[in-house]
């Protein structure tokens, strides 16, 4: 009896370690990095703003197992909208891809993996679309978020922001985030 429970113990223990140990994914960025301002390369051209409008370099690793495709979100909490602002919105990235390069967010999106497709940003169009907070707002956060999924999505290409915010959250079995900053 004693040696049955020792077995099981020690089978308990090597699955948790096993489990404690396993890699969280994690996103990295050549152009933004986390709780640093960005440059004027990903601020938007456009509502009084004078940027480059371009979507920063991303590359994620240690995807969970299960992951069917990935979606790339990022989103300003801090704008005065009562519900945040939505600047870029990728879904059904393919679940090999583990990377998109500088400027993938422009509107013809012929940077992005094939099968890959971009949502209407609170701009009013499909793709990237930059930092422009109000003058004399303060600092705002700027969250670029990969989400491993665990199906690809079916939407309609006129959905909203907000549904398809909600169903890549559904959908998520993991994220990470970079968190930037900006300000005028």
């Amino acid at each position: 009896m004693s040696r049955k429970i020792f077995n099981l113990s020690l089978a308990v223990i090597t699955v948790a370690t096993s489990l404690s140990v396993a890699a969280k994914m994690t996103l990295t960025s050549s152009d933004i990095g986390h709780g640093e301002f960005m440059s004027n390369t990903q601020v938007f051209n456009g509502f009084g703003c004078k940027g480059e409008n371009q979507s920063p370099a991303l590359t994620w690793s240690n995807a969970p197992d299960g992951t069917k495709a990935f979606a790339v979100l990022a989103y300003d909490p801090d704008a005065p909208t009562g519900s945040g602002w939505w600047h870029w919105q990728v879904i059904n990235l393919p679940a090999n891809a583990t990377s998109l390069p500088t400027n993938a967010g422009t509107v013809d999106g012929n940077l992005l993996p094939k099968g890959s497709q971009q949502m209407e940003n609170d701009f009013g169009y499909k793709g990237f679309g930059g930092a422009c907070p109000p003058v004399g707002d303060g600092a705002h956060r700027y969250q670029f978020t990969v989400h491993a999924l665990s199906s690809t999505l079916d939407l309609p290409a006129e959905a909203s922001a907000a549904l398809t915010g909600y169903m890549v959250h559904a959908n998520t079995i993991e994220t990470a985030t970079i968190e930037a900053l900006y300000k005028r």
